[in-house]
């Protein structure tokens, strides 16, 4: 499959549908890698919210009140002008007409395009379906009073003001999925002054990044802190206010747990509703190429909402790269296809570290090998297979994070630093000697070059370079 090329001139040229980080990522290195940072062609940004550009990933220290709403803006409106990008706000695509090439907003504007870029993202979604009579009065995508995900900036202006409202009605709050983004929101609601209650499907905290101990470890300092965290929780129904407020969970175990406010942090869905309406090609997500192409050769996806190999994303590392080809691509500079591979795993909350990569799992004649200082409150796990790091578990101390990152990615043979790996990984693998095979032959991890190494672990953030965004579609939960 081939795709069109943009040209120079009046003709209509490239149009991106929403307005996230993705979005905002791939301008930028649009104009990176432009001649003079002047784009060749008419480029158009269509966002469903009315702000500027903005960090998401700081949404949960703004949730904590440890920055502000205006420190989060990536650009500010001169930005655009500056490099001739028309930017729509609070005007969302209402319809893809791909025989016209054209795209319908919801006031009525038709924007013609040579090429489409969808960056839609995503959803939250919801842990248990509404009642009935809840769907029939809501319009799609809304939720009942009192339930609501924590994904934009209206969504923390909400959850503040509840804290406010909760505060002086003497109510708490209920938070429900305990992977990275549920810990991010319990925790910022706790620093607002609620009661929270914790709520975690699986046995353990983030059971899909660490191991019983870690997330032991874990779950026993958000305790200390005063969260309560109830694992093994399954959801039977919705508890309803006689105002038709949504006012708590009941559990299958018969226990009824009401809170002025739930926040469901149970992951992520594409958006691909535009797309599907379309007649592109689409499974969980909207299916693309290497090249970020979907099944028209006038249209790519990018982010949360496409699908490569049948793999979805939610952590920021392969959206990256993703961006760094689909840029090189648009402006047809020469590029190597995405392909999917390992990521990282660090968790947001102020005051815990933890470092997480690979495989959880061992097989059968994998060797596992594991340090504690219960003193200090540091925790490794290392998961070798013919002597190749292929999971990594770190909690206290995650110094060495990147650097068993990188060894694990470029599948090191680690024999001759075996005994040092486990006390002193980083100063272990920085004395390998230069000679020994980088990649093993047969690794399926191996990845184009189109993405520095330093910024493999990167949550969608231009200033902070080691986080990481939720998991895709279930919070661990």
């Amino acid at each position: 499959m081939h795709a069109s090329s943009l040209t120079r001139g009046n003709a209509p040229g490239l149009v991106i549908i929403g307005h996230g980080m993705a979005a905002q990522k791939l301008l930028e290195q649009l104009v990176s890698l432009s001649p003079d940072q002047q784009l060749p062609w008419p480029v158009t940004v269509i966002g469903e919210e009315p702000n500027l550009p903005y960090n998401r990933i700081q949404l949960s220290p703004l949730l904590a009140g440890e920055t502000h709403a205006d420190d989060l803006i990536s650009q500010q409106a001169g930005w655009f002008s500056r490099h001739g990008i028309t930017r729509v706000s609070g005007d969302p695509v209402s319809q893809i007409d791909r025989a016209a090439r054209c795209v319908e907003t919801a006031s009525g504007g038709c924007i013609p395009y040579q090429r489409l870029v969808i960056a839609t993202g995503s959803r939250p979604a919801l842990p248990l379906p509404l009642p009935a009579h809840q769907l029939q009065a809501l319009d799609t995508n809304d939720w009942p009073p009192g339930l609501m995900g924590f994904r934009d900036l209206k969504d923390v202006e909400q959850m503040q003001a509840a804290c406010l409202a909760a505060n002086d009605q003497g109510t708490g709050a209920i938070v429900i999925g305990g992977g990275l983004l549920g810990l991010e929101a319990a925790e910022g609601l706790r620093k607002g002054g609620l009661e929270v209650t914790l709520l975690q499907r699986s046995e353990r905290l983030m059971n899909r990044q660490l191991d019983q101990v870690a997330a032991g470890l874990l779950e026993q300092e958000l305790r200390e802190r005063g969260l309560d965290i109830i694992t093994a929780a399954h959801l039977e129904e919705w508890l309803e206010t006689p105002e038709g407020r949504i006012g708590g969970v009941r559990l299958k175990d018969g226990r009824e747990l009401r809170a002025g406010l739930t926040i469901a942090a149970t992951g992520i869905r594409p958006e691909i509703e535009l797309a599907r309406a379309a007649g592109l090609a689409c499974q969980r997500a909207i299916q693309v190429d290497g090249y970020l192409l979907t099944s028209d050769p006038h249209i790519h996806a990018l982010g949360e909402c496409c699908e490569v190999d049948g793999e979805t994303f939610g952590l920021i590392e392969p959206i990256w790269a993703q961006i760094e080809v689909l840029a090189r691509q648009l402006l047809a500079q020469p590029t190597s296809p995405y392909r999917n591979a390992p990521l990282a795993t660090r968790l947001k909350v102020s005051g815990i570290d933890l470092y997480s990569c690979g495989e959880l799992a061992p097989l059968p004649n994998d060797e596992v090998l594991v340090y504690q200082d219960h003193a200090l409150g540091d925790y490794r796990r290392l998961l070798l297979r013919e002597e190749r790091l292929v999971g990594v578990v770190l909690y206290g101390d995650v110094s060495a994070g990147n650097a068993l990152f990188d060894a694990l990615k470029a599948g090191t043979p680690l024999t001759r630093i075996r005994e040092g790996l486990l006390l002193m990984p980083a100063e272990a693998l920085a004395g390998l000697t230069q000679d020994e095979p980088p990649t093993a032959p047969d690794d399926p991890s191996g990845k184009s070059g189109t993405q520095d190494a330093s910024d493999k672990t990167d949550k969608i953030d231009t200033t902070d370079k080691n986080d990481n965004t939720p998991d895709t579609f279930e919070e661990a939960a």
